[in-house]
């Protein structure tokens, strides 16, 4: 019964040094999945490239804590869109399934409602409308209509703008109509309603903008995305965990010959003439680079780590700035198993539109909650001792920006979560567990710098989407770019994997036109 250990260890040793400044082509700050596709894709392109992160493992968000024998994956615990990790292993000659294995998952998701009805959405369009049926047999054809209309906004919002710059205001303007013509300027929750009338069923299936941090009663309908992306590609698991994932990466990154540097912690970021000359850390270690990449967040880059001058320019003043929720995340092991726990289930409480309200908007912790629970142990044994299990349980709350004190209400909130899952999916939870412990929106903000503790950087609302999200390449600096969750296209694992693709984009354009720049001077 105690809180999260910081994921920072010492950051001064052993992996501080003096001396002359390291030098390379690209500087990438931050090694979440952002941060290690961009210097990936980087290194692919002939770049030496140099990877730090201030925490003591690359991975981000997606660090691993080892407790009593139980295993826990802090960061994301779904992958949708596979091929993007297969890209980049693929960049380097190799298969992805020579290294890690993505175990296809059903029910993707399990959803147990206040009134103990329980819903599965299964792998299959024919096992999801099995499920639709038993709550409203006119919702079958509804969720036709839905998965067509998210179809159409997937290939708009995913295939033709998720991995295309939006450094430009006429790339944005170029795609209005479009977006238009899908009514994106609708909510996620409004474009579900018009196909689905069962209340729960409505909650089910607007629940998608939570899992990049959005209200989906504020969230853009572009977000509806999601359904076709998984009908697409599925929903898979990673065999040993995100932390096995993260592992893989770092090998790869080693085989590829990109430097990283771990206990690193950036303090600022070097500029000369107006342009990004590399980093000091906080014990002075120096990096010059031609090229900058950040994986932070990006509000804490424009605030903390660039010139006072700089600050002023940054893409969304931070008065306009709405933020995601806040994440309160609890980690535990059981002594006994509970196999009728799927992997993913999201429980859901008494209130919906009205707890997103309390969350989002008033910023207060209410007494109710809903809450996202990961069994790994439902897929993998590796992550538990014999006869156990190993959990999560995410929680959404207000980010930092609302008045909670977070040493007194964690283990409150904690006591609440166990008796509630004792009293419905879990019974005997609370003499079963052991071994548990809690992050706060506090530990994201220390730990990953998080503006406010947010979850997931800067809300997904159609005014901080596309060209008037952060941009992928500094407006002002043209050598300072971003690959993470606050710049484009967004959160969640596709959404910076893509936005690596968008950096890797803009310089291969830059490149070229330094390459014609020359011929044409050579030829003068």
């Amino acid at each position: 019964m105690t809180p999260a250990p910081s994921a920072i260890q010492d950051l001064a040793a052993p992996h501080s040094k003096t001396g002359p400044a390291d030098q390379s082509d690209v500087l990438v700050i931050g090694a979440g999945f952002g941060g290690i596709a961009a210097a990936l894709r980087m290194r692919a392109r002939g770049h030496s490239v140099t990877l730090v992160d201030r925490l003591d493992a690359i991975g981000g968000r997606a660090q691993v804590f080892e407790r009593g024998g139980f295993r826990h994956d802090a960061g994301p615990t779904v992958i949708t869109a596979p091929f993007l990790f297969d890209e980049l292993f693929e960049l380097f000659g190799e298969r992805r399934e020579d290294h890690l294995d993505f175990r296809p998952l059903d029910p993707w998701y399990r959803f147990h409602f206040h009134d103990g009805n329980q819903f599965d959405y299964r792998a299959t369009v024919e096992d999801t409308n099995a499920e639709i049926e038993r709550f409203s047999p006119r919702d079958v054809a509804g969720y036709a209509g839905l998965l067509e209309t998210s179809r159409q906004i997937f290939e708009v919002g995913f295939e033709k703008l998720a991995d295309r710059p939006f450094t430009r205001f006429m790339t944005m303007m170029a795609q209005v109509p479009s977006l238009l013509r899908l009514r994106s300027y609708h909510t996620v929750a409004s474009l579900v309603n018009r196909h689905i009338k069962h209340p729960l069923l409505r909650q089910a299936f607007s629940i998608h903008p939570l899992l990049v941090g959005g209200n989906p009663f504020t969230t853009t309908s572009i977000y509806t995305l999601i359904h076709y992306l998984e009908r697409r590609w599925g929903v898979f698991f990673c065999m040993g965990g995100t932390g096995k994932l993260v592992e893989e990466l770092h090998r790869l990154l080693e085989r590829a010959g990109v430097n990283v540097e771990l206990g690193v912690d950036i303090e600022r970021i070097t500029m000369k003439g107006g342009h990004a000359t590399g980093a000091e850390s906080t014990n002075g270690r120096r990096y010059i680079a031609d090229r900058v990449i950040c994986n932070g967040d990006p509000p804490t880059v424009y605030q903390q780590m660039l010139p006072g001058e700089t600050r002023s320019k940054r893409a969304i003043p931070e008065a306009a700035t709405k933020y995601s929720m806040g994440l309160y995340v609890m980690f535990f092991g059981t002594r006994k198993q509970y196999p009728d726990v799927a992997h993913h289930t999201i429980w859901m409480g008494p209130r919906y539109r009205e707890l997103l309200a309390d969350i989002f908007d008033r910023k207060i912790l209410a007494d109710d909650f809903s809450l996202y629970l990961h069994r790994p142990t439902a897929t993998d044994s590796s992550f538990a001792p014999e006869g156990c299990d190993s959990f999560y349980v995410l929680c959404p709350v207000p980010n930092l920006l609302g008045d909670v004190d977070w040493e007194v209400e964690g283990p409150r909130l904690r006591d609440r979560i166990v008796a509630a899952l004792e009293e419905t999916i879990m019974p005997g939870l609370g003499e079963a567990i052991t071994d548990d412990f809690w992050m706060t929106p506090e530990d994201f903000k220390r730990d990953y710098r998080s503006m406010h503790g947010a979850g997931f950087s800067i809300a997904p609302i159609f005014t901080q989407s596309a060209w008037f999200r952060y941009h992928n390449r500094d407006p002002h600096i043209p050598n300072l770019y971003f690959s993470a969750a606050g710049a484009h296209p967004g959160a969640g694992m596709p959404g910076v994997l893509c936005s690596a693709k968008v950096v890797e984009r803009l310089i291969e354009e830059e490149d070229r036109a330094a390459a014609a720049s020359g011929r044409l001077a050579q030829g003068a």
